[in-house]
């Protein structure tokens, strides 16, 4: 008997309660995670352990993220690089520098409003738009 991996059951259950945001913002991600920190009062920290692997063209492709976890709530941030070497975490959006993953049963629009809002003041920022999931083809790129 064959087991089969359900990549669609698990692409909901992870993307359940969840907000994504992308980001144009040509910096260098530690560039960026430090505006962050210091202007949005946020914590992000690389994770090595989360780091995605890709292999395409016989090559491995490695995309760092950032994790915020809030000790105090049930809310996650994740910020992901869209970009390693030429490559992209989410080829359909190359014109996306970051990729910001709110995992949250509580947040709303007002919520994810505002986060955009306080994004686009930050220096080098270009553009935030919320992601919706239909239009996301690899999602299963984002699952940690």
């Amino acid at each position: 008997m064959k087991l089969k991996i359900d990549n669609q059951s698990l692409v909901d259950d992870f993307f359940d309660c969840a907000s994504l945001l992308g980001i144009v913002a040509p910096l260098k991600d530690y560039q960026f995670i430090w505006y962050i920190n210091q202007y949005l009062g946020y914590n992000f920290r690389v994770n090595h352990n989360l780091e995605i692997q890709l292999r395409k063209k016989e090559r491995n492709y490695f995309f760092s993220i950032y994790e915020d976890p809030s000790p105090s709530c049930t809310t996650i941030h994740y910020l992901y690089n869209n970009q390693f070497d030429g490559e992209y975490l989410l080829p359909e959006f190359k014109h996306l520098d970051f990729l910001w993953l709110v995992k949250d049963d509580e947040m709303g629009i007002y919520d994810i409003s505002l986060m955009m809002q306080a994004l686009k003041t930050l220096p080098g920022v270009q553009l935030v738009v919320e992601m919706t999931d239909e239009k996301i083809k690899n999602k299963q790129h984002l699952i940690l």
